[in-house]
């Protein structure tokens, strides 16, 4: 999945220009009640992000009047971030070190120009469906020697009970030449029968649990 599946494209954003004052820039923000904006050139190209944290730093950091301040200053006086962006091409899971920083990311082409926003709801909903939270289930957490052609018998095993597959997820514990397994599959299915082929076939049941959708 690529960023661009997941962005609000760029005519749902609010942005501001770089010549905004702060107080247009915060009564924005207030008013839509967001964090941040993307603050892009006449142009649309990308400049920076422009958050109310921004905004309050900057101004503890002087000695006007409050007021003032925010009509004098221009948003050019304090837009950050200038390398808060990703490429709408990237695939998804390249966000995730980009949201320790910031709860949006700007969305680029190649020549910087703004494209739209990911924010970290976003991410998190996709998240939620990579892990089949969205659906009623049975959650099965394995564990097997990391060898090849396990995941095909694991697949095989659960053609033979009939068991849909809702998602599948591996962790690796390159250590101890581990991996774990998440699996979710539909809830219609004989727990005690899956288990006994599972660790008839080698695997280790960590946890079977019967999960409603979130």
């Amino acid at each position: 999945m690529f960023v661009r599946s997941i962005m609000v494209p760029s005519y749902a954003c609010h942005v501001c220009l770089p010549t905004d004052s702060l107080k247009s820039a915060l009564t924005k923000l207030e008013k839509m009640d967001i964090e941040a904006m993307p603050v892009l050139s006449n142009e649309r190209e990308y400049l920076g992000m422009l958050g109310k944290q921004d905004i309050y730093r900057a101004y503890f950091l002087q000695d006007q009047d409050k007021d003032v301040f925010l009509t004098v200053t221009t948003v050019q006086d304090v837009v950050n971030h200038s390398d808060l962006y990703i490429y709408e091409d990237e695939v998804f899971e390249q966000t995730l070190t980009t949201f320790k920083q910031f709860a949006i990311i700007a969305v680029v082409d190649e020549h910087r120009h703004f494209k739209g926003i990911v924010t970290r709801f976003d991410v998190l909903e996709r998240f939620k469906s990579t892990f089949g939270m969205n659906r009623s289930g049975i959650r099965l957490a394995l564990a097997t020697a990391d060898e090849s052609g396990r995941l095909n018998q694991l697949t095989d095993i659960l053609k033979q009970v009939r068991a849909d597959i809702i998602s599948l997820t591996t962790f690796d514990e390159a250590d101890r030449l581990i991996r774990r397994i998440i699996v979710k599959v539909s809830p219609a299915i004989n727990q005690k029968k899956i288990k006994q082929k599972l660790e008839h076939s080698g695997f280790k049941i960590l946890s079977i649990k019967e999960c409603a959708n979130d």
